[in-house]
């Protein structure tokens, strides 16, 4: 089956309510301002994008929310400022406060199984639309989540 079978496939996609993953651990406050080469006028939107993984073999009927969950809240302590929200600045000038209030996290399930989309698995991906939510609201830059991920 290849992917161009994949873009008449039917399914179903349940989500749960979004909800904010924060950091395992303390993490400091600040305001980082963002580089001339990043604070660009035409790069202040979210780019979507997708990537699937198999279950591995053993893991039975573990859930990997919690899994996914622990491992992205163990994450943002190093990785601190992408639980923050960007601020407009002085003169348009963004700059990433470290607030620590989280990344967005939707759990979802999908009737449907990674081999029925086809062998080739790559961009781009005719149902993407269908698998990712985007919480209303979520996308408005400046004071959005930086990150948004979904299982």
């Amino acid at each position: 089956m290849g992917m161009a079978n994949s873009s008449a496939l039917k399914f179903t996609v349940r989500r749960q309510p979004p909800v904010l993953v924060v950091s395992a651990g303390p993490t400091p406050r600040e305001l980082k301002p963002v580089s001339d080469i990043d604070d660009q006028e035409g790069l202040r939107f979210y780019t979507p994008a997708i990537h699937f993984f198999r279950q591995h073999e053993g893991r039975g009927d573990v859930d990997p929310v919690p899994v996914l969950r622990g491992a992205v809240a163990a994450a943002l302590v190093h990785y601190y400022p992408l639980a923050g929200r960007l601020r407009d600045l002085q003169g348009r000038k963004l700059a990433v406060d470290c607030t620590g209030e989280g990344v967005l996290f939707v759990e979802a399930d999908a009737d449907v199984r990674l081999d029925q989309f086809g062998a080739a698995l790559q961009p781009p991906f005719p149902c993407l639309h269908e698998l990712l939510f985007d919480v209303p609201g979520s996308s408005d830059l400046p004071d959005a989540p930086l990150l948004h991920f979904q299982k």
